[in-house]
């Protein structure tokens, strides 16, 4: 009976052990703030996103360091970084939400939650397509910001190239903890 009752409790403890938890440091982050039809791409890309998902709850947390946004002019990332982001005093940006209705199977579905850019909060939807690829599972999805909502000015000499709503990108390939 004893033994019966060590292995039953072994049995729960390893199903602890394997969690339901995905994760990545390679996700990736596009930000795209370029008024149509200005020969300046305000454009850039953060390739060090670390991200976690919890199958079981559908909780999805995502974290980015602002500086790790790279623009193809060495000019327009220092002005991101200095001017815009003030990325010295607000050094990340992130989500923290929930995949609804998570079933386990590749699929769009909704995604709500808190998204965090230049110390400023805003409760965000959007929908995101999750791809099973084996044990790795492919999250993609976007969001459109207005960035007046994040209390980033876009001067008046810059409303040329700088849109006032920046659409941000993500693809987050995710593993197995």
């Amino acid at each position: 009976m004893k033994k019966g009752i060590i292995i039953a409790v072994a049995f729960l403890m390893s199903g602890m052990v394997f969690s339901q938890k995905m994760l990545t440091r390679s996700g990736e982050i596009k930000f795209d703030a370029t008024v149509p039809g200005a020969t300046d791409l305000v454009y850039a890309t953060n390739s060090t996103v670390s991200s976690i998902f919890d199958k079981t709850t559908g909780d999805l947390e995502v974290q980015a360091m602002v500086k790790s946004f790279k623009f193809k002019l060495p000019l327009m990332e220092e002005h991101f970084n200095e001017n815009y982001m003030e990325s010295d005093k607000l050094p990340k940006a992130s989500f923290k939400g929930k995949v609804l209705d998570y079933d386990g199977k590749s699929g769009n579905y909704d995604v709500e939650g808190d998204l965090t850019i230049h110390g400023v909060t805003n409760k965000v939807k959007t929908k995101m397509t999750f791809a099973a690829d084996g044990n790795k599972l492919i999250i993609n999805g976007g969001f459109n910001v207005k960035l007046s909502d994040y209390n980033i000015a876009v001067p008046a000499l810059a409303k040329k190239t700088l849109a006032e709503t920046a659409k941000i990108t993500l693809k987050l390939p995710m593993e197995n903890k």
